[in-house]
C-alpha cells in the first residue's frame, strides 16, 4: 500500500481499530513520531504476542503494517502474522466453529521514513513528530571527521 493510499484510508470516514489499523514494528526507532492511531508492537516482541493480536484484532478488515523502511521488519511481521492468521480458523472460544472474517492485509511502501517525508506536516496523518530526530544534517555538522 502507499503512502497516499494510506493517507486516504485515515482522512476518510473510516475508524481506527475497527475499519483499519496500522501496525507500526519499529523497535527504539519508534520514537520521533508515528502514523497518527497506529499501533505499535516492536518486532523484538512480535512473534511472542502474534496469536492474541490475531484474535483480538480479527474483525478488523484492513490491517498494514510498517517499520521505517518496510524492508524487512514490517514485511516480516505481516507474513508471520498472515501464517498465524491461517493457523486459527475458528476463534478458540467460539464452539460453533464460525471463521475470522475476511481481512486484507498490507505492507506501508517505504515505512515511516517515506511516510513521514511527505505528510509529517499534517498533524491529521503523523503525530508525535520530532524534528531533531529526523534531521541528519546537524547530525552530520556534529560528526568531526578525522584523517
Amino acid at each position: 500500500m502507499s503512502g497516499e493510499e494510506l493517507a486516504e484510508i485515515i482522512k476518510s470516514d473510516k475508524l481506527p481499530n475497527k475499519d483499519y489499523l496500522v501496525i507500526d514494528v519499529r523497535d527504539d526507532d519508534w520514537i520521533g513520531g508515528n502514523i497518527k492511531g497506529s499501533r505499535n508492537i516492536p518486532s523484538l516482541t512480535f512473534s511472542a504476542t502474534v496469536g492474541e493480536l490475531v484474535t483480538e484484532v480479527k474483525d478488523i478488515p484492513t490491517i498494514i503494517f510498517h517499520c521505517a523502511l518496510s524492508q524487512l521488519r514490517g514485511p516480516k511481521a505481516a507474513q508471520i502474522y498472515e501464517r498465524e492468521r491461517l493457523s486459527i480458523t475458528v476463534t478458540p472460544s467460539d464452539e460453533e466453529g464460525l471463521t475470522f472474517p475476511d481481512q486484507k492485509i498490507y505492507v506501508l511502501r517505504g515505512g515511516f521514513v517515506q511516510f513521514q517525508e511527505q505528510f509529517r506536516h499534517d498533524p491529521a496523518l503523523v503525530e508525535n513528530w520530532d524534528g531533531a530526530t529526523w534531521e541528519i544534517d546537524s547530525l552530520v555538522d556534529d560528526f568531526e571527521f578525522s584523517s
